[in-house]
């Protein structure tokens, strides 16, 4: 695996993007050098609009990236009020968010590994 660390959430989708468009993870290929993409990151509401439009924008461009490219993607990326909710979400049962958004990314990533098994089978 590799760590890519970006300034804001705001920046996943585009780091995600530019993955997929340097060939890292390609729509057609059985095996990219990625199997797929876990995004951790923490939105905490402020006393402004600011954190809805981080919210909807971050998720909203991971998923359409994700979509389009057909990548996997575990998401993780918390949207709380408080500090504490987002350590209670983070350090939770079987490794809190995060470690769902792995498992989430290992079933997506096994699934199109499936898909694309029957596609060269025809």
């Amino acid at each position: 695996y590799e760590r890519v660390a970006v300034p804001g959430a705001l920046e996943i989708p585009q780091v995600l993007a530019a993955a997929a468009n340097a060939g890292l993870m390609p729509i057609d290929a059985p095996r990219g050098r990625y199997s797929g993409v876990v995004a951790l990151g923490c939105v905490i509401r402020g006393e402004t609009a600011h954190y809805d439009i981080v919210c909807n924008n971050a998720n909203h461009w991971m998923m359409e990236t994700a979509t389009r490219h057909a990548i996997p993607v575990g998401n993780a990326i918390l949207t709380v009020d408080t500090h504490a909710q987002a350590m209670a979400r983070a350090t939770g049962g079987r490794a809190g968010k995060g470690g769902d958004a792995a498992r989430a990314c290992l079933h997506l990533a096994e699934v199109r590994a499936q898909f694309l098994k029957r596609g060269d089978a025809q």
